[in-house]
Order: C-alpha cells, then structure tokens, then sequence
C-alpha cells in the first residue's frame, strides 16, 4: 500500500523507461563507435547521460526504498537488487573517471560501456522481475479478499 501511496513510485515510473531509452541510444552510438571508429565524443557523451540518469534513478530509488521498507539501502525486500545495483554503479562511475583522467583509449571506454550496460540490464531485469511478482501477489491477495468477502457476505445472508 505504502508502495502505491507514493510519489516517489511515479518518479521511479518515469525515470525507468526514460534510462531505457537513453540507454538504447547510447548503445547504438557504443556500437557505431566500435564498427566504424567513428563518434567517439557523440558515444562518450551518450555514456555520461546515461550515468546521470543512472545516478538520479539510484538516489530517488534510495529515496523510494526508504519510503516504502524505512532504510535507504539493502531493504530485505531488495537487498540482491542493491547489491547488484552497485556493481552497475561501479562500472559507470569507472567509465566516467577512465573517461576524464585518460587512461582508457576510445576502444578501451566502449568495452567497458557495454560491461556497464550488461549490469545494467541484468539489474533492471532483476527489478522488472521482483515488482511483477509484487503486482501479481497483489492482484491474487485481492481475488481473495473478494473472494472471502463474498463467501462472508452469504454467510451473513
């Protein structure tokens, strides 16, 4: 319920399928750069709006998280999820440094983008995954509850 009752859930709504999409750009320009060489600043721009919205989600999802189950981080509910989630940040924040002091050539950056994005996209699956099996628990505790209603109800009568 508390879940539900939050603005901080819509906020996870709408950032989640707008990191999608800039992270289906960006892997294309990743790509792009990987095949032909060429886009390299298009492909590491791509990679940092990517880590922004990646640090916005994180941090209103800490926000989220301490909304609905009281602690910012590693709730019982969605400990594996955080725990996986900072091996994404990881990556991500390992790319922007890499990205900044040099020490990565433009081959190097892109190889460790996609490391990042395989995380990334093994992490929001994980999510996808848990609130699905919240929403179809949900809908099954309400047959029931209709369920039990009805049968009280003739009962009664």
């Amino acid at each position: 319920m508390r879940r539900d009752k939050t603005y901080w859930t819509f906020v996870q709504g709408l950032l989640a399928p707008i990191q999608f999409i800039i992270f289906l750009g960006s892997l294309g320009f990743v790509l792009r750069y990987l095949l032909t060489g060429e886009g390299l600043q298009v492909a590491n721009n791509s990679v940092v709006a990517k880590t922004l919205t990646l640090y916005t989600i994180m941090i209103t999802g800490c926000i989220w998280e301490k909304v609905v189950f009281g602690r910012y981080l590693f709730a019982p509910s969605f400990f594996w999820e955080d725990v996986f989630s900072m091996l994404v940040l990881a990556l991500h924040t390992s790319y922007l440094v890499a990205m900044y002091t040099g020490r990565l050539s433009g081959a190097e950056l892109m190889y460790l983008a996609l490391a990042a994005y395989a995380t990334y996209v093994v992490n929001a699956g994980q999510f996808i995954l848990k609130l699905r099996a919240a929403r179809l628990d949900h809908e099954a505790r309400q047959r029931e509850l209709a369920r039990f209603g009805s049968a009280t109800n003739l009962a009664a009568a």
